[in-house]
């Protein structure tokens, strides 16, 4: 097999990508048929678009312990070239108005503006800005969003999201962010048995929770006597569950509406890997918005 097939067989994810996307592409031909005669202009916005095809893994310098990437979590799916969430939302009907696709590497930006030319018609309407995505998507919150409305997906590979670029989505009071929160792929694995965390994973932990709460609400001591009178204590780690929860609740606190039920994305052993996530940022909008995605939450239970 030659280097260049393995690598595009490494590249792609298993049948949970397929599931994201599926909900995902949904949702999109549901949110600009419902805008579709309002005055309101429509955005997509791609912050981790990679090259517009399926393509999970990311630079050399995000696949490194600091962003907990987990290569042994991917599922290699030997395959053609799928469109990823870039092509699904250019090929959209009815359409957007604009897509704003962010990528950190200059390889994949390149790739990118060559969909400029295989979906003439759109061309005008993509704007590509290579960078860091946390940067570039706090700086497009901070604008005027009074007569704009979009849909934001957030769909990093590990834990590069920080939670004030959340909280900047939820200012906007006017996008719909669907984001792919790293269960069991990134914070469960940073959450040891023992409860003593390394320093920069707990870094890294602050910045995506935006609290340091998070520990007390994931470890508890349990204290137990023992038949010579004296106690003995014991930590206890959060589940899974508990975890995902615990952020569902944290959007909660920002956002118009979330979807009550997350998405659980899991890989072929059944291993919970993402939780997808939805939030609606502006309150008129919210019921439409929450009655489609949790409709479509159902399948990726």
């Amino acid at each position: 097999m030659s280097e260049d097939r393995k690598e595009r067989e490494h590249q792609f994810g298993g049948e949970w990508t397929t599931r994201k996307l599926e909900v995902l592409a949904k949702y999109l031909r549901g949110y600009t048929t419902v805008l579709k005669n309002t005055p309101f202009h429509k955005l997509y916005i791609d912050a981790f678009a990679g090259t517009g095809y399926r393509d999970a893994r990311r630079d050399n310098e995000e696949d490194s312990p600091q962003n907990m990437l987990f290569p042994d979590m991917a599922e290699p799916e030997p395959q053609s070239f799928l469109d990823g969430s870039v092509r699904l939302a250019l090929q959209t009907e009815p359409q957007f108005d604009q897509y704003i696709f962010i990528e950190r590497s200059s390889g994949r930006c390149a790739h990118l503006e060559s969909l400029k030319s295989e979906f003439s018609g759109l061309a005008k309407k993509m704007d590509i800005h290579q960078g860091d995505a946390n940067t570039k998507i706090q700086d497009l919150c901070a604008k005027d969003w009074q007569t704009t409305r979009a849909v934001l997906f957030l769909d990093p590979y590990g834990m590069q999201v920080e939670w004030r670029t959340i909280e900047a989505i939820a200012q906007t009071k006017a996008i719909d962010l669907w984001l792919l929160f790293p269960l069991g792929i990134g914070v469960n694995r940073l959450l040891t048995k023992t409860g003593d965390i390394p320093k920069a994973w707990r870094h890294r932990l602050n910045l995506l929770l935006g609290t340091e709460n998070w520990y007390d609400e994931f470890y508890t001591v349990e204290t137990t006597p023992t038949l010579f009178g004296d106690d003995r204590e014991r930590v206890v780690k959060a589940t899974m569950d508990t975890i995902g929860r615990y952020f569902n609740n944290r959007l909660k606190g920002r956002f118009a509406g979330v979807a009550e039920e997350p998405g659980v994305l899991r890989n072929s052993a059944n291993n919970p890997l993402y939780l997808l996530c939805f939030a609606v940022g502006n309150e008129r909008g919210k019921d439409i918005a929450l009655r489609i995605a949790q409709h479509l939450l159902k399948e990726v239970r």
